[in-house]
């Protein structure tokens, strides 16, 4: 991919994130659930622009807020790369280098491309 097509579609994905709440399919609630998890080192950012658990969560409400956070994203990924003609999986991981990764806060965790979990 050449670095044209990877600022088109950085582009594309930081203005598809910048949609309301709604239109990514995230409740206020599941948000919540998802800040307090990241907070306590339970869930992390990853590298292809999805949640993971960085520890097994047992707790049914934060499985489901996670899935519902990462159905959102999928679909923005989705609708990202139909823009610009790259890959869901492109515009992932275009949405992690330039909209997520700078927001991720200290003590959070956040799990690079071939790589563990690792704390801001």
């Amino acid at each position: 991919m050449q670095t044209r097509d990877i600022l088109g579609l950085g582009a594309a994905v930081l203005a598809a994130l910048a949609l309301p709440v709604a239109a990514v399919a995230q409740t206020a609630q599941a948000k919540a659930a998802v800040d307090a998890a990241k907070a306590a080192g339970i869930v992390g950012e990853q590298a292809d622009g999805f949640l993971g658990f960085v520890t097994s969560a047992g707790d049914p409400a934060l499985r489901s807020a996670v899935a519902e956070i990462n159905a959102g994203r999928a679909q923005v990924y989705r609708e990202a790369a139909a823009k610009s003609g790259a890959t869901p999986a492109a515009a992932g991981a275009s949405a992690f280098i330039n909209a997520i990764q700078p927001r991720i806060q200290p003590g959070q965790y956040y799990k690079p491309n071939g790589g563990g979990w690792v704390r801001k």
